[in-house]
């Protein structure tokens, strides 16, 4: 009459390709002890939580080192810049340009330190009820009339879902961020593109935090899927740490911060990635206006 937990199970499924690594959990039904409960959750799932706890070390781990950065590094480089600018208007044409090099490199080293200051940032979110829709209109719309030019946006949106607990405009930064990073990745394929926005309502099950006592429930879905070359399978696992990228003039801190904003507001991320077809999938909480006891 006890119930039964295994853990790592790999399971074969008629129609599916490979084999799928899955938590089992089984239980009798008080009502009928001759019957069980037998539940099988994605092994995927279930790590996301601790993928996302290990992110939000990286971040941390990266808002002390920006902190030492903005004292260390953004002091000495207005001072180079400032010299800079103060010598050039008495040198050769040659020369001038080196000069207007230097001034430029330390304006990209500035940027990317402040970049790097958003992780430091651990305030928390003043939220309020947000429109997922909203927020991924807005992206595509700015995407379509920029970045993403030329590229198919399709929209699969499920019109009941309800609000999500957060702030506006980190969401749009996080998702404007995935969604450029699908049109990078499209460009780098050399093919027509399209990207895809899904949202979907999936109650599913309740997923325990690790560390905590408590239960999340994320059954707010939304994918950013692309037709791109796909993520290799050496990148996937580091995805989101910081300073992982297979761009050349990437930082790596694109995907950490939308991690981060992701994590802040209760939600977690994952990456499904193959040749012509990777997605990133977010859960969110929804909007709770219960009241409070």
């Amino acid at each position: 009459g006890a119930s039964v937990n295994e853990y790592g199970i790999e399971v074969v499924i008629p129609r599916v390709e490979g084999t799928r690594l899955v938590d089992a959990h089984g239980t009798p039904l008080p009502e009928q002890p001759s019957l069980i409960v037998l539940m099988m959750q994605q092994r995927t799932m279930a790590q996301m939580i601790e993928r996302q706890l290990t992110h939000r070390a990286a971040a941390r781990s990266v808002s002390g080192l920006a902190a030492m950065l903005a004292h260390e590094i953004k002091n000495p480089l207005s001072g180079i810049r400032g010299a800079a600018q103060l010598l050039e208007p008495n040198l050769s044409p040659s020369d001038r340009a080196l000069a207007q090099l230097i001034c430029a490199e330390t304006d990209r080293i500035r940027s990317l330190v402040d970049r790097m200051e958003v992780f430091g940032d651990e305030r928390p979110l003043a939220k309020e009820p947000v429109n997922i829709h909203d927020v991924l209109d807005h992206v595509w719309r700015l995407a379509s009339a920029g970045f993403g030019r030329g590229v198919e946006f399709v929209l699969r949106f499920d019109p009941s879902l309800p609000p999500v607990p957060g702030n506006r405009d980190k969401l749009v930064q996080a998702f404007l961020n995935l969604v450029k990073n699908a049109v990078e990745a499209i460009e780098e394929g050399g093919e027509s593109g399209r990207i895809i926005l899904t949202t979907a309502f999936r109650p599913g099950m309740r997923l325990s935090v690790p560390g905590s006592g408590s239960r999340v429930s994320l059954p707010l879905m939304i994918e950013v899927e692309d037709n791109g070359p796909g993520v290799s399978e050496h990148v996937k696992p580091h995805l989101f740490d910081p300073f992982v990228t297979t761009k050349r003039s990437g930082t790596g801190l694109g995907l950490a911060l939308v991690a981060k904003i992701i994590g802040d507001h209760g939600g977690i991320i994952e990456c499904e990635s193959e040749p012509r077809r990777t997605i990133f999938r977010v859960l969110l909480p929804m909007q709770d206006d219960r009241p409070k006891t």
